[in-house]
């Protein structure tokens, strides 16, 4: 039968209509059941504070439980991997962290591609750390403790929490930066005995955990791994007034499983907006040393490839390998 040509264009614009109007109803409907959210690291850890406070708020405002499910190991890589080989259907998120862009380089073998496998989500928040020293070393500036270090080259131990963690890493990336040399000495128990002793000079720490020491006067901050000052250390400048262009961020977010429909991801993103802003969410956050870092899917994937390639470029030139 031969269809009237308007009839055809009708039907026909009714047809083309169908997929879009499918993924409207996919997104209004989600979800219809609880949300998972893998934490790659134990309970208590700073990943697993966040991933908890997300999930709370965003329970509320998506009507169904965000239930976290911790996954420690690996260095992050079995959460990490559980959560990328599940189905892109929404349900599965997974609490990603700046450690993710560095293991992509630092492991060869990894049965995923973070770069690759991921659905960029939500960025939640970014983290700094602050360089600090033992108050024997005559240094009370960064540019004076980069005189030191270039006049004593193998006096300075540089304490980390493992090699390939963030304050390994941000520690390599200013050894390279201010073209200095240090011994790395990584620690899988607190470096805070040998580091207020003396038997080891200086710590790229996450704030949060050194700020007492600081304020007491047993450690002396000499600068914050962050682009600009940080609210809980105004008084210590950033390095990056010093070391032209040095920046060294931890970060949290959300990532779904890769092919996640994009009205899913749009839908998670608007709500963890939401969240972020919130001041209670904010203050908590605050208390991890943490600022608030809001952005589109788009945004948060071009972000996480900058960081893989950075730090990549971090690892090889220091020749640093996994534990």
């Amino acid at each position: 039968m031969k269809l009237p040509r308007r009839k055809f264009l009708h039907l026909a614009a009714g047809a083309a209509a169908l997929p879009s109007a499918s993924r409207w109803t996919w997104a209004q409907a989600y979800p219809t059941r609880p949300v998972r959210m893998i934490v790659p690291f134990p309970p208590g850890n700073a990943p697993d504070v966040v991933g908890r406070l997300t999930g709370q708020w965003l329970s509320e405002r998506l009507g169904q439980q965000v239930v976290v499910d911790n996954r420690p190991g690996a260095g992050s890589n079995i959460g990490t991997e559980a959560a990328l080989k599940a189905p892109p259907d929404g349900y599965t998120l997974l609490m990603a962290v700046g450690t993710n862009a560095t293991n992509a380089t630092l492991y060869h073998n990894l049965n995923f591609n973070f770069g690759r496998d991921i659905a960029p989500v939500a960025s939640i928040a970014l983290t700094a750390n602050v360089m600090v020293v033992n108050p024997s070393v005559p240094a009370r500036t960064v540019p004076e403790f980069i005189a030191y270090a270039k006049s004593n080259p193998d006096k300075i131990s540089m304490a980390s929490s493992g090699s390939g963690s963030a304050p390994h890493t941000s520690g390599e990336l200013f050894k390279i930066m201010a073209g200095i040399n240090m011994l790395h000495v990584p620690y899988r128990a607190s470096a805070f005995p040998d580091l207020l002793s003396g038997q080891v000079q200086v710590y790229f720490s996450p704030i949060p955990a050194v700020i007492g020491y600081v304020k007491a006067g047993q450690l002396r901050a000499l600068g914050v791994t962050s682009a600009k000052r940080q609210d809980t250390l105004p008084d210590v400048p950033a390095i990056g007034e010093f070391v032209t262009g040095y920046e060294a961020n931890g970060w949290y977010g959300l990532v779904a499983p890769r092919n996640t429909p994009a009205s899913i991801v749009d839908k998670l993103n608007t709500e963890t907006n939401v969240v972020i802003v919130n001041p209670n969410v904010r203050a908590r956050l605050a208390d991890l040393g943490a600022t608030v870092f809001a952005s589109s899917p788009a945004e948060f994937g071009k972000f996480i490839a900058e960081e893989i390639e950075k730090w990549g470029r971090v690892i090889r030139t220091a020749n640093i390998k996994p534990e």
